[in-house]
């Protein structure tokens, strides 16, 4: 009979290791996938920046307008 408990409760504690090792991995995993979203929006709102940028030339008003492109970006750092 002691035998029995001991095997169960050695079997649930791995069980339960397992189990929480498994959430831990999905967050980290959902993290990084955040983290490179942040990052690829980043780039397109740079991007949006120097296409902006460029179609302005000379127009101080435009290249003005121009920079809530970068503060944007900026702000996802």
């Amino acid at each position: 009979m002691t035998l029995r408990l001991i095997n169960v409760v050695i079997a649930a504690s791995i069980l339960c290791a397992l189990g929480c090792s498994s959430g831990v991995e999905k967050a980290q995993k959902d993290s990084y996938e955040a983290q490179g979203n942040v990052a690829n929006e980043r780039l397109k709102l740079i991007e949006q920046y120097q296409k902006c940028v460029k179609e302005a030339a000379d127009d101080t008003a435009k290249s003005e307008a121009c920079d809530s492109y970068l503060k944007a970006a900026e702000a996802l750092k």
